[in-house]
């Protein structure tokens, strides 16, 4: 049977078995209104996810039972998804009790409020924070280091060409792997976050200054915010770095802080659209005016009156922009004008060590080193936004 043939197949399947479990479900409750008032496309999603459940189970049952060799390979990264999941769940659930009991009455409130995704992306970043900050210490080697085994491969069975020193290997020039992804927490994380900070002093400011002072001021700053953000973010970074490179060399300037500036410039434009969106609302209100009216100065109504106003949305979009941010920068390290060598960085990482995933037939722990770099990028991103999405939950003020 071909592949269209299978899909249109479950298709029929999954259509029928919503309208069978409708119907079966008015039949058995005396026609509850719960059955009754259900949508057909919400019980074709019970199906649906009664039978995605079911094929995960059955997958993962094969998987633990499978011989050794090409059949165990097969499922390697399922089962490996599977425990990751699992874990996950776990880790969070044992973080948000331990906040349940531990601390003070607000903290134990927030805890008990929170959902369990809002848990999972606090637990990931508290673990990156710490890693990135605590690096030199947690690192068996240093991120520059040379330690003369080039091409280690992951695993550390001396059968397969590893090494149990190098529990995920090295690179090319014979750097740890292991290492080189902890500092890259320390590079490519912090200088996100210093990265997305500056974005923020700069767009807020102006935004918070266009929408107080208004008139021309604001025309002009508008105007240029939008010729910024009629180019596409990462064409521009690419092509100011490109240009960037060549000053770097001239002056002697790190053409990482050329990074920092150039992506803070193109994400305050974001910034300011909705700075000066929040604080166009806010300057009409009559504590603003009564402010004026008792002379106070243009830095107390931003920062005293207007900013504390706008924390919740701007705490939401620091949240948004630092994924942004992060993503610009290991893609920018992953074409080669980002973080620059001998600093450790996860994009340039997933470049480098891309020639280990065509052992991902025969040796898919091997494979699976140049897909923990881009794990990282991806789990913390996950764990961004899922907090960010608690926050603005809270913030509109829906209740459950």
């Amino acid at each position: 049977m071909s592949v269209w043939m299978w899909i249109l197949t479950i298709l029929i399947v999954i259509l029928a078995g919503g309208w069978m479990f409708r119907k079966v479900g008015q039949i058995t409750s005396g026609n509850t209104p719960y059955f009754r008032d259900m949508p057909y496309g919400v019980a074709v999603g019970y199906v649906a996810a009664a039978l995605t459940l079911l094929f995960v189970i059955t997958t993962y049952i094969k998987a633990l039972s499978a011989e050794p060799g090409a059949e165990a390979n097969k499922y390697f990264f399922f089962k490996l998804a599977i425990h990751f999941l699992l874990i996950s769940a776990v880790a969070a659930w044992v973080f948000r009790w331990l906040g349940r009991q531990i601390g003070t009455a607000g903290t134990r409130k927030l805890f008990r409020q929170m959902p369990l995704t809002a848990s999972f992306g606090i637990l990931v970043i508290i673990l990156y924070a710490l890693t990135a900050i605590f690096a030199g210490a947690i690192a068996p080697y240093g991120q520059e280091e040379i330690l003369g085994n080039a091409n280690v491969v992951p695993g550390g069975d001396p059968n397969i060409g590893g090494d149990p020193k190098y529990p995920l290997g090295t690179d090319q020039i014979g750097r740890d792997i292991l290492s080189r992804l902890i500092f890259g927490a320390q590079n490519t994380v912090g200088i996100a976050f210093a990265t997305t900070c500056l974005a923020f002093f700069i767009g807020a400011s102006l935004g918070f200054l266009a929408a107080t002072l208004g008139g021309w001021l604001d025309q002009l700053l508008s105007r240029a915010v939008d010729a910024l953000m009629a180019i596409p973010a990462l064409i521009f970074a690419l092509l100011l770095m490109t240009i960037a490179a060549v000053w770097a060399n001239k002056f002697g300037i790190p053409l990482t802080l050329f990074m920092v500036v150039i992506i803070a410039v193109i994400d305050a434009t974001r910034v300011f659209r909705l700075a000066r969106a929040v604080g166009t609302s806010i300057v009409v209100m009559d504590y603003i005016e009564a402010a004026k009216l008792r002379g106070e100065g243009l830095t107390y109504l931003i920062f005293r009156e207007i900013l504390p106003n706008a924390t919740a949305p701007l705490l939401a979009e620091f949240g948004l922009r630092f994924c942004f941010v992060f993503l610009t920068i290991a893609s920018l390290s992953f074409l080669g004008v980002g973080i620059q060598p001998p600093l450790a960085d996860w994009g340039t990482m997933v470049r480098d060590l891309g020639q280990f995933i065509n052992f991902a037939q025969f040796a898919p722990q091997v494979a699976l080193t140049p897909l923990l770099a881009a794990s990282a990028i991806a789990l913390l991103t996950v764990a961004v936004n899922f907090v960010v999405d608690w926050m603005l939950h809270r913030s509109s003020g829906l209740k459950e």
